[in-house]
């Protein structure tokens, strides 16, 4: 049995502090438990096991988002040592305020919408930005917030075209003849599933608006969040993770992951964040205070006046 690796020292992480992504390479279709290959799906954790045995490794830092951990978590199972560092863009691990890489996404955005607001009120139009955020809003949120969105679509708060046109209609009254709406790839419209799980629901909103009489253009993000340098706020907490990692070693303290609540990097057993969600609370002081100054979340007309 051969193993693919590198083996890293300090000259191999000299100098990419400043660089996006990631050296050692990624992938998240590679699970050793639900390995596919050939069209078939085999379990390849023995395999992992093996080969850190014989690579004589004390520990495993496992650096990455849910599924990532959650198979750590499967490693530790079999007898691994791990410890997890929560990198991922979506901010949707539990437990940790913040992950490194969320906020350079944000800022993608952010700058994104900025630019949007630009040709928006130029040519009289809606725009529509849609973020990366298949079961969690935080990136929709946080950039709509930043960027002066004036509809905030995420998951977790279900909306209504209704919603949307009353609050287009609002602005067109106050002599505004443009609107920003920003929305997670994971917003659901009330009382809508889609029969094809590759139309986004961005260009339906689309298509509803402009049949309401108002131009709208479509905007979607996707991998434009995952690249670039990361801004100075990641580049510090990823630096702090690191150290909190390393001590965690040095202590001998496994199966942990470095978390993030208040202002202090602590960790709390692996298994507390495997297969959990950090969903964007619907009473978050962001959305409260973004309601207060009256940002559309789309759920502002019920069903019930819909109706009537």
């Amino acid at each position: 049995m051969t193993a693919d690796f590198v083996e890293l020292d300090q000259s191999s992480v000299s100098g990419i502090l400043h660089i996006g992504g990631t050296i050692l390479g990624t992938t998240n279709r590679d699970n050793p438990f639900a390995f596919k290959e050939h069209g078939e799906v085999t379990d390849k954790s023995q395999m992992a096991v093996d080969v850190y045995h014989s690579l004589g490794l004390e520990c495993l830092v496992v650096i990455g988002g849910d599924g990532t951990l959650n198979i750590a978590h499967e490693l530790s199972e079999l007898g691994l040592k791990i410890i997890g560092v929560p990198k991922t863009i979506d901010n949707d691990l539990v437990l940790t305020e913040v992950t490194f890489g969320f906020m350079s996404a944000v800022s993608v955005a952010t700058e994104a919408l900025d630019r949007l607001h630009t040709t928006a009120e130029s040519h009289h139009r809606v725009s529509i930005l849609e973020t990366m955020g298949r079961d969690a809003g935080w990136i929709a949120l946080f950039a709509g917030v930043a960027g002066g969105a004036d509809v905030i679509l995420i998951p977790e708060i279900p909306y209504n075209v209704d919603s949307v046109h009353q609050k287009i209609l609002q602005r067109r009254k106050k002599g505004k003849k443009f609107s920003l709406i920003v929305m997670a790839e994971g917003a659901k419209e009330e009382g809508v599933t889609l029969s094809d799980k590759k139309t986004k629901m961005s260009y339906v909103l689309e298509d509803a608006l402009e049949k309401r009489g108002f131009e709208s253009r479509c905007t979607v993000l996707g991998h434009l969040q995952r690249g670039g340098s990361p801004v100075s706020y990641d580049r510090i907490i990823a630096t702090e993770y690191g150290y909190q990692a390393a001590r965690l070693i040095i202590e001998r303290k496994f199966n942990q992951v470095l978390v993030l609540q208040g202002s202090e990097i602590t960790s709390v057993a692996l298994d507390r964040v495997s297969g959990l969600t950090k969903f964007v609370p619907v009473d978050h002081n962001l959305i409260m205070a973004s309601r207060a100054i009256g940002v559309s979340f789309g759920d502002e007309i019920k069903k019930e006046e819909i109706k009537s």
